[in-house]
């Protein structure tokens, strides 16, 4: 048996000190936004609880699918590179990025630097998207749909170039009988073409390459809700699976902090996978199994 996390939106807080200058771009709507709305929405207490709770599970892997800072300041960079430690060793844990990781220019090219292993592995050339990470009969494959964008919004990029490399990484991982897990910030599914302002240029594109070359799940952030759609495959519905926001207060109007965990047997006709959501419900402050779900 094979088992993976999955945690995303990690939004860590509080936010350091920061200076006038650090404001004169796209930050100072995301921190007129933070001081006016997300600030009370978000716990590191809640965070560190709903974290020590996953780290008593026997996973193989963790998968952090982005979004661990806010502004893309540097002093977030290297809080968030200590949380990452804590999460686990880099072999153990693998983080693809979110679009407040890529909040300004140069800023997702700082954070790689600083999350070195936990945000690489095997690739096909120079080119750091998509990587490869194995765990048992797993294999996580690591795209990036993050970008820098305008003032007001929030999108992602899937270009061809990385949608050639994917599909590449996939024909081989699926000749070598892995079960291959595609993780991505921003949710490919079609049930999450709006607000436009959020969403990922070259869905179409992502879709098309798992309907060519197939996969067993895709794991994404970036909605901050928790949710389960399906795209095509070559040899079925490939499930699409969303997980609140981990920094979610307990009792948030989206969804409190959330995790999930799956259990991957090899079977002699093809696989098993079962989820297990954990997390806050909206009453009370105890972490709880919220539901199991058999996805394949």
């Amino acid at each position: 048996m094979t088992v993976i996390a999955h945690i995303s939106d990690i939004h860590l807080a509080p936010l350091p000190p920061i200076r006038v200058r650090q404001l004169l771009n796209k930050r100072i709507t995301g921190y007129l936004n933070w001081k006016h709305k997300r600030k009370d929405q978000m716990s590191p207490g809640s965070l560190n609880t709903l974290v020590n709770h996953l780290l008593y599970q026997r996973q193989d892997m963790t998968v952090v699918t982005g979004d661990l800072v806010n502004l893309s300041l540097n002093e977030e960079v290297e809080v968030a590179a200590r949380w990452l430690r804590k999460l686990g060793q880099p072999e153990r844990v693998c983080m693809v990025p979110g679009n407040h990781d890529a909040y300004v220019p140069g800023a997702l090219r700082r954070a790689r630097d600083i999350y070195g292993p936990y945000a690489s592995g095997e690739t096909l050339d120079a080119n750091p998207y998509p990587f490869v990470r194995r765990a048992g009969d797993a294999a996580i494959v690591g795209c990036s749909s993050a970008i820098a964008t305008p003032p007001f919004i929030a999108a992602g990029l899937f270009d061809q170039q990385q949608a050639d490399r994917l599909g590449k990484c996939l024909q081989v991982l699926g000749d070598a009988g892995y079960f291959r897990i595609v993780a991505i910030h921003h949710p490919p599914a079609k049930e999450n073409t709006r607000p436009w302002r959020k969403t990922l240029i070259g869905a179409k594109r992502f879709r098309q390459t798992i309907a060519t070359y197939g996969a067993e799940m895709v794991l994404h952030g970036h909605t901050h809700i928790s949710s389960v759609h399906t795209i095509a495959g070559p040899g079925g519905r490939v499930p699409v699976i969303g997980v609140a926001a981990a920094a979610n207060l307990p009792g948030s109007p989206a969804a409190p902090a959330r995790y999930n965990l799956f259990h991957i047997d090899r079977l002699s006709h093809g696989w098993s996978c079962t989820m297990r959501e954990f997390g806050y419900q909206r009453v009370g402050d105890d972490i709880v199994q919220r539901l199991q779900l058999r996805v394949h």
